[in-house]
């Protein structure tokens, strides 16, 4: 009798178990029949030309940031960038599987939390490279770059409520939040996140059927705004009339400029640049310019050609939607990935004034990837 305990107890385990395989492979199985794979494998694409990019500018950053004390090595920052990678694409299936309603709760509750964070920068915020924008509980993180998702879609949801009640006075709540928020990224300061903040509203603002005076209205706002701050921003100031007048000799956006041409067509292969190693943020801000020194001008060709199919594709997904929320959400994000790149494209080709910002999906950091 002692010997049919064993298999008894395999018996009573067995089904359970065989019941949750069977449950998470129907779920992947939904996931995988909803999913946009056309638009998966783009993402996955930049994710890894950017790990192939942040293995080349390592080097670089590491040697520039090593002391007397502490050397890094110089593949530092690529290691680092492979775990956030994986952090990444575990957000990515996480999020791509929420229920819109849940994903919907999600982005508002987030944006309201880095709201919060964002009044403590200028309080408890780490201050780098002159710029306090950073918050460390143990772990540092930059809450304006977590708000760049949710801006989008507590954005879409205080628009959409036009669709429950048209008498809400949605522009005046949309505006205030706006406004809020420049405040507090002005604190910072950081000029580039206000503009790039500000377009996306004003994209949203368009696609909601906001009346043509009240646009006016509002951009007029922000002109005043962009000519407020060239007075009182010596930072953007000095940064637009370098631009302006032509940059200078080895500046930061020169040095990008040299090295981006310097590969030619097809670059000098993988760790042979040398115009990186001048690059004052090799992984980050100007990463593509060390693209373009080691892999070649062909290779930053692709990385636009991509960027754009992502845009294009995620904006014909949306023109059959009839749900007024998915269309402005949907929207706002790829407004937000695609200025953000060409504004960081434009600098490196010394066709912008410089910004700071990275490149999505390819620069070093957890939030770019």
């Amino acid at each position: 009798m002692a010997s049919q305990h064993p298999s008894v107890h395999r018996t009573a385990v067995a089904p359970g178990a065989i019941g949750q395989r069977r449950n998470k492979r129907h779920e992947f199985l939904v996931w995988w029949r909803e999913i946009d794979r056309v638009l998966l494998v783009l993402v996955l694409l930049l994710m890894a030309i950017g790990a192939a990019a942040v293995a080349a500018a390592s080097p670089a950053s590491a040697r520039r940031l090593s002391t007397s004390a502490t050397r890094l090595d110089d593949l530092h920052f690529f290691v680092l960038h492979l775990r956030w990678m994986a952090v990444g694409l575990m957000a990515m299936f996480g999020a791509s599987s929420l229920p819109k309603e849940s994903a919907r709760r999600f982005g508002v509750v987030l944006a309201f939390a880095m709201l919060i964070a964002l009044m403590l920068v200028p309080v408890i915020g780490t201050n780098v490279n002159g710029s306090k924008r950073w918050l460390n509980f143990g772990i540092s993180f930059q809450p304006s770059e977590f708000m760049k998702p949710a801006f989008a879609i507590a954005l879409a949801w205080i628009l959409s409520w036009r669709i429950r009640d048209p008498n809400l006075p949605v522009i005046a709540i949309a505006t205030g939040f706006m406004g809020l928020l420049a405040a507090l990224l002005m604190l910072q300061p950081d000029f580039g996140s206000t503009v790039l903040f500000g377009g996306v509203f004003f994209v949203l603002i368009l696609l909601a059927g906001i009346a043509v005076k009240r646009i006016a209205l509002l951009v007029g706002g922000g002109i005043v705004g962009i000519v407020a701050t060239y007075f009182l921003y010596d930072n953007a100031r000095h940064r637009i009339d370098n631009f302006l007048g032509g940059g200078q000799a080895y500046d930061q956006v020169d040095l990008a400029h040299r090295a981006i041409t310097a590969g030619g067509w097809t670059g000098t292969g993988l760790w042979l640049g040398i115009r990186k190693l001048a690059l004052p943020e090799a992984h980050t801000d100007y990463i593509f310019s060390v693209i373009g020194e080691e892999f070649g001008l062909l290779v930053c060709m692709v990385i636009v050609l991509l960027y754009v199919a992502i845009v294009v594709r995620v904006l014909l997904r949306l023109v059959d939607d009839e749900d007024l929320f998915t269309v402005l959400a949907g929207t706002g994000l790829t407004a937000q990935l695609g200025g953000q790149a060409f504004i960081n494209i434009l600098v490196n080709l010394r066709l912008f004034p410089s910004k700071g910002m990275t490149l999505p999906l390819i620069s070093y950091g957890g939030s770019s990837t």
